[in-house]
């Protein structure tokens, strides 16, 4: 394992930073989002853009940003759902991920990310359903 960091690390963890300062200055957290999605390419940006979609329109999650990708903030200012593009780090897959903030718990093992490379109907009935059990609505 290399002591160093990679390229896309390093990305990663300037984009925090500048988050961070954004969030302090109480700065459009929801254009920051758009524009991380408005930088993305091909499959990246539409799975992003119907994610994007999805979101605005079935729960009441805050777009923001974390380590540069689009991600979805509760009340609280806490992730519940990010999208983390396939180019980003040199995948075969987008993945779409949740944190602990999402209430998705089912016994002692659960799933927090998926990976995706289309979203079909069906599986846009079933991402739906997942971010409403996240922000803890009926399904």
């Amino acid at each position: 394992m290399s002591p160093t960091f990679s390229k896309e690390e390093k990305a990663a963890m300037r984009a925090a930073a500048a988050e961070a300062k954004a969030e302090k200055q109480n700065a459009n957290l929801k254009e920051a989002c758009l524009a991380a999605i408005a930088k993305m390419t091909g499959t990246d940006k539409e799975l992003a853009e119907t994610l994007h979609e999805l979101v605005e329109e079935h729960t009441d999650l805050n777009p923001k940003t974390m380590y540069g990708m689009p991600a979805y903030a509760d009340s609280e200012g806490k992730v519940v759902v990010f999208f983390q593009p396939a180019r980003k780090f040199k995948t075969r897959y987008a993945t779409i991920g949740f944190q602990e903030a999402a209430k998705l718990d089912e016994g002692s093992f659960w799933p927090t990310s998926y990976a995706v490379t289309k979203l079909t109907a069906e599986h846009q009935k079933e991402l739906v359903a997942m971010l409403k059990k996240a922000v803890g609505q009926a399904v």
